[in-house]
């Protein structure tokens, strides 16, 4: 073999290894990557029955059940259009409100939501980027400009 066709191999062997680097690195990024819905949105998107997502909105007053042991509570998120029905066992966080924002992370099982992490606002003046531009999108925004 010429050193100059040698050369050429090689090259070409380099960006073959790279190229397959890249789409490994890109299929476990899609792999851990977690959407965004609010509850408008996810009434419309196809997702995978097994596929982890994120719901966010208002929690809706007055639907907060939880059960006789406390673990296992049940919630409505709303974004002001759609409402979704969400289940959560464990301890919900210490400012967890109805009337505020949430975001909660899991799986929609049957058009109830699963989720496995609640999270909810900081503060009176806080709340989660998706759910704060969700409203915005929807036209339901009512809170400071910011």
């Amino acid at each position: 073999m010429t050193p100059k066709r040698r050369r050429l191999t090689m090259v070409g062997l380099g960006l073959l290894m790279v190229a397959a680097a890249t789409t490994l690195a890109l299929n476990a990024f899609e792999d851990t990557l977690v959407f965004f819905y609010s509850p408008s949105d996810l009434m419309k998107a196809e997702t995978s029955p097994g596929k982890q997502i994120r719901v966010g909105g208002l929690v809706k007053e007055d639907s907060l059940k939880k059960s006789n042991d406390g673990l296992t509570v049940s919630f409505t998120i709303t974004d002001l259009d759609n409402i979704l029905p969400v289940k959560f066992e464990g301890a919900l966080p210490d400012l967890f409100r109805e009337g505020q924002g949430v975001v909660a992370e899991g799986y929609l099982i049957q058009g109830t939501f699963q989720a496995n992490h609640v999270l909810a606002k900081h503060d009176e003046n806080y709340m989660p980027k998706e759910v704060a531009d969700s409203l915005k999108k929807s036209g339901k925004w009512k809170g400071n400009n910011k």
